[in-house]
């Protein structure tokens, strides 16, 4: 092969998104700066809340995550303990995944489809305790329902039966999924990770409830009892592949100023901006990573 054909390999670039709640709203800035600027990842992947804001990548529309959330935050019927009590899911499933996209703030199914990037989900499988990997392409309520299961938060939220799978949240498992993607061929990666560097994730203090609740699944229980180790190794994992300039990671400056749930619209748009302003700090850097431009 000569250094020409070497040159002209295309090398699967990847977009890959923690989760976090509320923190998303950082991963929302930066995703929209990217967009705006013409960045065009090959696949991205997203868990949690990087699941639920990150789609509208694929379904290209900058500025719809941070406006359905400052529009709904303060309506019971979005988020709170109001719906738990309702509904079983403090973050209301049929007005988050239904309502939402389908009429108050249409996701572009259309655009979606059709788009050329693959887009992935990751959701915890509670009969095994493991992470399942989940494409996503198509327009359809199975895509919104792949999307709400990695958002299903332990406790809080009812399992997600889907495709034969008992499903929670894919952060139990699979907080940061580089390994999974560079696994699967996209070996240049940008990562969006929400909590700063030098973070490191203890034990749940919830898990004795955690036993109590779901003591029917032994091995979710399990993984999340190890869940801080999973992480911690995992961003250690992050570290070296961007010391390796395998991946680009975008991080907040320092610890984000929101919580799991926020009713203030005000707190989200800073939570935004914050990640605006770091993407747009970071983006000649960035465009180098790419080679764009």
């Amino acid at each position: 092969m000569t250094e020409k054909n070497k040159s002209d390999i295309h090398v699967k670039t990847g977009l890959v998104m923690e989760g976090g709640a509320m923190r998303g709203m950082f991963t929302a800035g930066v995703t929209d700066v990217m967009m705006e600027n013409g960045i065009e990842p090959d696949g991205a992947i997203g868990v949690s809340a990087g699941a639920c804001f990150g789609c509208n990548y694929k379904s290209r529309q900058p500025g719809r995550a941070v406006r359905y959330n400052e529009r709904f935050c303060k309506d019971p019927r979005y988020c709170g303990w109001r719906s738990f009590f309702k509904t079983g899911n403090i973050f209301g499933a049929d007005f988050c995944y239904y309502e939402i996209p389908k009429k108050l703030d249409p996701f572009d199914f259309e655009t979606f489809k059709n788009d050329p990037m693959e887009f992935y989900v990751v959701a915890t499988d509670v009969l095994t305790g493991k992470a399942v990997y989940r494409k996503c392409d198509d327009a359809s309520d199975n895509t919104m329902e792949w999307v709400r299961a990695s958002s299903a938060m332990p406790l809080v939220s009812k399992i997600v039966e889907i495709d034969g799978y008992k499903l929670l949240d894919g952060g139990i498992a699979d907080s940061i999924p580089l390994k999974y993607f560079e696994s699967i061929g996209y070996l240049k990666n940008v990562v969006i990770l929400t909590q700063p560097k030098g973070y490191i994730k203890e034990k749940n203090n919830l898990l004795p409830i955690m036993r109590i609740v779901l003591r029917k699944y032994p091995e979710f229980l399990e993984t999340v009892a190890n869940r801080h180790n999973i992480y911690n190794e995992e961003t250690a994992y992050v570290e070296s592949a961007e010391k390796e300039n395998r991946a680009f990671v975008i991080r907040p400056p320092e610890k984000l100023p929101v919580g799991h749930i926020e009713h203030d619209k005000s707190v989200l748009r800073e939570v935004y901006n914050i990640g605006r302003n770091t993407a747009e700090k970071d983006l000649p850097r960035l465009k180098e990573f790419l080679k764009i431009g």
